[in-house]
């Protein structure tokens, strides 16, 4: 899969993340490892690893070539830096048709309106190229600034899912939200 993806005005661009984007991926999850660890599983020290992130990219690539799932990396147009992150995954086929969202941003670039610019590419994506019916993404019931972004972009919420994720080892519950092709909110 080589696409790119750009939204011009906001200065980014997406595509997806391949080997030769392992060290900086590894830069960015160093980076923002204790501001996010909030919001993410506990990983171990290896998982902070080049290695462990090569792994991560192959395992992603492998899943796209199955169309199961694609990972897109998140970048400055002006620097082609890499600032963050957005998948589609656990994506099913046949009469489901659906896929969840997840993303992560560098916390020194948050607040600029990069990752509601990114998302907006994806679910654009999502819906007209891989032909899917319905997204969601899930978040911490205290992370509000991910639920702004996602309503920005046209997700309901829908809900509570209990004890959904291991976050730092404690089962949590999530606010989960669903955006359907039918919606057009997505289009504008």
């Amino acid at each position: 899969m080589s696409v790119s993806l750009y939204n011009t005005p906001q200065g980014i661009f997406l595509r997806p993340l391949g080997l030769k984007d392992s060290e900086s991926l590894l830069a960015l999850r160093l980076q923002n490892r204790d501001s996010h660890a909030v919001y993410e599983p506990r990983y171990e020290d290896s998982f902070f690893t080049l290695e462990k992130q090569q792994d991560y990219i192959r395992q992603r690539l492998r899943q796209a070539e199955e169309d199961r799932g694609y990972l897109f990396g998140i970048f400055l147009i002006e620097e082609e830096r890499l600032i963050g992150y957005i998948s589609i995954s656990n994506l099913v086929r046949g009469v489901g048709q659906f896929a969840d969202i997840g993303y992560m941003m560098d916390q020194q670039e948050q607040g600029r309106g990069h990752m509601t610019a990114a998302l907006k590419l994806v679910i654009q994506y999502a819906f007209r190229a891989l032909s899917l019916h319905r997204l969601q993404a899930g978040t911490l019931l205290h992370n509000e600034r991910s639920q702004r972004v996602l309503k920005k972009c046209g997700f309901q919420p829908e809900g509570i899912a209990r004890k959904l994720v291991q976050i730092q080892g404690t089962w949590q519950d999530h606010q989960m939200f669903g955006l359907l092709a039918e919606d057009n909110v997505w289009q504008t």
